[in-house]
């Protein structure tokens, strides 16, 4: 498998954890954000939407958007299982997954905070505010459903690590780089420290992959 992707995109991270869990050989292709290869002819091409990451599985059409990726490499791919079983469970890690992938994500990208700035006028220090209220709003949903439905357990949902938690921890991660204030979500915070324990995680983490920073 080939994959495009960037050191700090969160979706790409979501990817990285899962086909480290499965045990799958991939390259991954790192584009530079900044500097706007997303946005040439040849990327746009592979994801007119010009954003990361985009697989591509043998001869076939990439893949696009992190959730089908991951929902692919579920249904196409042995090893570790990254959903439960059982239906309600199932929907219960997806539902869970896409309050980051969907609901959070979007809103702190960075075409979103160029926008703000760039259209708007909005100050660097107002849109920063936008983007930490996107990050809390996020987590305090994640602590109130993990903290009180009878499906959490060491993960998100139950035992195993689920799609749920390679969202979970590619929302984590961003929280130290924007400066946001953990203390109020706790069982967030457990999880994600169990998560950055594992190997597959640590492997696929973004301050590990080409192109990052030292710190």
């Amino acid at each position: 498998m080939k994959m495009y992707g960037n050191w700090r995109s969160a979706a790409a991270f979501r990817v990285r954890i899962a086909m480290n869990l499965k045990g799958i050989a991939y390259e991954e292709v790192f584009l530079d954000l900044d500097a706007g290869d997303q946005f040439k002819p040849d990327f746009l091409a592979i994801n007119p939407q010009g954003a990361v990451p985009a697989l591509f599985d043998g001869d076939g059409p990439p893949l696009t958007q992190s959730l089908a990726i991951l929902d692919y490499l579920e249904e196409t791919q042995p090893g570790v299982k990254l959903l439960p079983a059982d239906p309600r469970e199932r929907a219960r890690a997806r539902s869970l997954a896409q309050v980051v992938a969907c609901d959070t994500h979007p809103l702190y990208v960075p075409r979103v905070r160029n926008f703000l700035m760039e259209h708007y006028g909005l100050p660097r220090e107002k849109m920063l505010d936008f983007l930490r209220n996107a990050f809390t709003t996020g987590l305090k949903v994640l602590e109130q459903r993990l903290a009180n439905e009878p499906g959490t357990g060491r993960y998100c949902q139950g035992d195993a690590v689920s799609h749920a938690d390679l969202c979970l921890i590619s929302l984590w991660v961003g929280t130290g780089i924007f400066g946001i204030d953990t203390a109020p979500y706790p069982t967030v915070k457990r999880i994600a420290d169990d998560l950055l324990t594992l190997d597959a995680v640590a492997r696929a983490h973004p301050l590990r992959q080409p192109g990052a920073p030292a710190q």
